[in-house]
This record gives C-alpha cells, structure tokens and sequence, in this order.
C-alpha cells in the first residue's frame, strides 16, 4: 500500500561528517522520526502511549546505505508496514532524495509492544490490529 511521506526534511552542513556526507547518526535519528509517524498512522500516538502504558522498543534495525547525501539535499522517507505479529511489528523504511528521486538508504526494525510498568511484550490492542492490517503490504510490494 503506497504511503505518503513518513518523514521530510533536509541534511544540514553540520550533520556532515569529515567526508562531506550526512553521518549516519543523522540516518537513524531521521529514521526514527519516520517511525513515530508511522505509529501515529497505526494508532500508536503519543496519548494511546501515555494513557495506556504502552511503549514501543526497537529490537533490529538494519541499514543499507546506497547513496551518499550531502549539505543541501532535501530528504523524504516513505514507510511500509510488512508484517504484524501479537507482540510485534516488521517495517521498512525508504531514504530518497527527494530532487533526484534516487534511493539513499533503507531501513528495516522489527519493534515489540510492551507494557512499560512490566518491562514486558504486550499484545496489540485489536483496533490497532485492524487499522495495522490495512496498511500491511503484499509480500510482491515488500
């Protein structure tokens, strides 16, 4: 299911490193934004989080870097959600520039659902399960 933008924004100079390309502790901090957006589309919002003592925590993350990105360059990620399980979630994210269209990075997190208070997995509730299953893309997309 195609997405709109999960993330925009733009790499500045001092998120550069010695190279002279963005450093990839700015990838992940971008790519965790787009994660909260994504939860936010799922029903996972601050709020449900606060009021219902639920958290979200990443178990893998896996990065492939494709495309340097330099000073300047305007950022898009888009998201897609790939599997729901009980406890947890599978999802990719895509790094493009967003002037060339060309792929800078991917992202893959597995993340769980836990109980904050017992420091435990905890099922998803079942609206979110539902509203979940409606954005889950077909293994051909994936």
């Amino acid at each position: 299911m195609e997405q709109e933008a999960t993330y925009r924004g733009t790499v500045y100079p001092w998120q550069c490193d010695h190279v002279g390309h963005m450093n990839i502790m700015w990838y992940v901090g971008k790519f965790d934004e787009a994660n909260w957006n994504l939860f936010a589309r799922l029903g996972l919002t601050p709020s449900y989080l606060r009021s219902s003592g639920r958290g979200m925590a990443a178990v893998q993350q896996n990065i492939t870097y494709q495309r340097e990105l330099l000073a300047g360059d305007i950022i898009e990620i888009r998201s897609r959600l790939l599997e729901i399980r009980e406890k947890s979630i599978r999802f990719r994210h895509e790094m493009t520039n967003a002037e060339t269209g060309e792929i800078a990075a991917i992202c893959e997190i597995t993340g769980v659902h836990m109980d904050r208070e017992l420091r435990k997995s905890a099922p998803f509730a079942g609206d979110i399960r539902q509203i979940a299953m409606t954005h889950l893309v077909e293994p051909a997309e994936a």
